[in-house]
């Protein structure tokens, strides 16, 4: 029995020292694990940053790519309209240096009807090329050819061989003549559905083309047409609807990098960055309206100067067939000026439409002349005109725009908070928690902590090390090892019973000091966690404050802008919607 005792014991001493080293190299694989669960955290951080890191590098280069493709797409719709109407450009470029060889006499006849007549084999079914024949014949003094010149240029496009002839005419200050072209031109449109042409009427009337006898005429029918027109509601609305678009395309961008802390916090920050961008609209309204109301435009002093002016424009507006390629260009030439993106390029496109129409009502024409003169060529004395002609659309639209931006201030701005939080294996998700800014800011930190303070406790709690589960089989163990074998030996029962119970109670210790570690380490995170929320939650109600501040700063603008839009209404003389002016002192005989 002495031998087996001490054999006993040298086995018990050998267990000790195995248990000794285990605990150890538990106690080392605790701290290991310790440091990979911060390092984890750390690579969470890192890669929801990679995350959001190549999402915009992504949205960058799709930005990048739809300019791209959009300055290709210009070129090469361009090459298309070279391709298809660049035959015309030599027959415009012809119409107006014909006059001016004219006035001159550097070119003889005989040039100018070869020119003349070439240009007509080379552009069939062009309206100008048999109107430069009828130039080229009434120089000659051959009558015949010249009315029959006329006829055939007159059924190719009644409306601008008329304009053309009237102002042709005018330029030779035959104003009888032209008068007639004028008043059968004007007694030919329907002011619903009036051709694109019709711009260069209004750009005749800003550069007072037409003299006294033409400016009364034309006062007298667009007077005319602006009341038939006014009495329907839908044409009305349609041009408050314009210039509301007009407003709209002025807002300035999102705010998120001045309120961050609003933005991540509160649910209503959308609505709260949409209206503050409505509000700054008013400055940048301001701003540029008033720039073109108080630029100075020089009139040409000399009639020949301005109707040459004028017959470019005439004769350089592109044909109906071109405008399906120019409504196409106008979508691409925005995708560039809007840096890729595409929504705003295709509103800001769609908003203009309406100048790349075949046909216009007279309403629309003014507007379309207000907010893209080029679109229809007019010039920006004409553009100056038809923003006072279109005063009561846009003071409408303003007021709309206006009354809808300050409705749409949110009445309660609440801040949310439902983060999840990584720790170790385990993830805690904070409920949601909503609080209003209308409350004070006091009351809003003891709610959101006592949330924090509520559903934290579970939680840690909840890694506790489970001891009594963990020590009731040990107990359970013990006590059959010193029932079962202690009938047979006794001592060695003990002995059996105090290894087992020293192992395994070395596992139960070395598990609970790892989940308290664990405990605190959670302990650790979820407090920074609740207190980097409390500072968020005052950061957003700071900025929250501000964000009020900009905003009654912003709005405070619609007093100016809406006395500007006012004093529209006596930006041009006398009751017309284009009053004009006479070119020559000699013009008012």
């Amino acid at each position: 029995m002495v031998e087996v005792d001490y054999s006993l014991h040298q086995k018990v001493r050998e267990v000790g020292n195995l248990v000794a080293r285990l605990s150890e190299q538990v106690g080392s694989v605790s701290g290991q694990v310790s440091s990979v669960e911060a390092r984890q955290q750390q690579t969470t951080t890192e890669l929801q940053q990679l995350r959001n890191d190549f999402l915009a590098f992504m949205r960058q280069a799709q930005l990048t790519a739809n300019v791209q493709r959009a300055e290709t797409r210009i070129g090469v719709i361009q090459d298309q309209v070279d391709h298809e109407f660049g035959h015309h450009k030599t027959v415009r470029r012809t119409a107006v240096g014909m006059l001016q060889a004219f006035d001159v006499g550097l070119v003889s006849e005989e040039n100018v009807r070869m020119v003349s007549e070439q240009l007509m084999l080379q552009t069939p079914r062009y309206w100008l090329a048999p109107a430069l024949v009828a130039l080229a014949s009434w120089s000659a003094d051959d009558r015949t050819l010249c009315e029959r010149a006329v006829d055939e240029a007159f059924r190719r496009s009644p409306d601008r061989t008329s304009l053309f002839f009237a102002l042709v005419l005018r330029r030779q200050d035959r104003r009888p003549g032209a008068v007639r072209w004028l008043r059968h031109y004007l007694l030919a449109q329907d002011p619903a559905g009036l051709g694109r042409e019709f711009a260069v009427i209004l750009e005749s009337i800003a550069q007072g083309a037409f003299g006294p006898e033409g400016r009364e005429l034309l006062n007298k029918t667009l007077h005319g047409w602006r009341e038939r027109l006014a009495d329907d509601p839908d044409a009305q609305a349609r041009q408050v609807e314009r210039w509301r678009a007009e407003i709209e395309t002025l807002r300035a961008p999102s705010a998120g990098a001045e309120f961050p802390g609003l933005a991540r916090v509160s649910p209503q920050w959308p609505e709260l960055d949409a209206v503050l961008s409505a509000a700054r609209a008013q400055q940048a309204l301001l701003d540029k309206y008033t720039a073109l109301m108080e630029r100075e435009f020089t009139p040409s002093g000399r009639l020949e100067d301005a109707v040459d002016d004028i017959l470019d424009r005439l004769v350089s507006e592109y044909d109906n067939d071109e405008l399906p390629l120019r409504r196409d260009l106008a979508f691409n030439r925005a995708v560039v000026d809007h840096d890729g993106d595409l929504d705003a390029a295709r509103t800001a496109a769609d908003a203009d439409s309406a100048s790349y129409e075949e046909t216009l009502d007279y309403l629309t024409v003014q507007t379309a002349a207000a907010l893209n003169p080029g679109a229809i060529g007019t010039s920006a004395a004409t553009q100056r005109l038809a923003v006072a002609a279109c005063h009561e659309w846009f003071s409408r639209a303003h007021a709309g725009f206006t009354r809808d931006c300050r409705a749409a201030v949110p009445q309660d701005v609440r801040a949310r908070f439902d983060s999840a939080h990584g720790v170790g294996a385990q993830t805690f998700q904070l409920p949601p928690w909503q609080g209003s800014f209308t409350q004070p800011l006091a009351t809003l930190e003891g709610s959101l902590a006592g949330h924090w303070n509520q559903h934290m406790a579970p939680f840690i709690d909840g890694l506790a090390y489970p001891m009594v589960k963990k020590v009731l089989p040990l107990a359970a163990v013990v006590a059959g090892i010193l029932v079962i074998i202690g009938q047979i030996n006794l001592g060695f029962a003990l002995v059996a019973a105090l290894v087992t119970g020293g192992v395994w109670g070395a596992f139960v210790f070395n598990g609970a000091r790892a989940a308290q570690r664990h405990q605190a380490n959670a302990r650790r995170l979820l407090e920074q966690a609740r207190t980097e929320s409390l500072h968020q939650l005052r950061a957003a109600s700071a900025e929250l404050t501000d964000w009020y501040e900009k905003f009654r700063a912003a709005d405070a603008v619609e007093a100016r802008c809406r006395g500007l839009i006012t004093s529209l209404s006596t930006a041009a003389e006398g009751g017309s919607p284009f009053d004009g002016r006479t070119v020559r002192k000699e013009d008012d005989r």
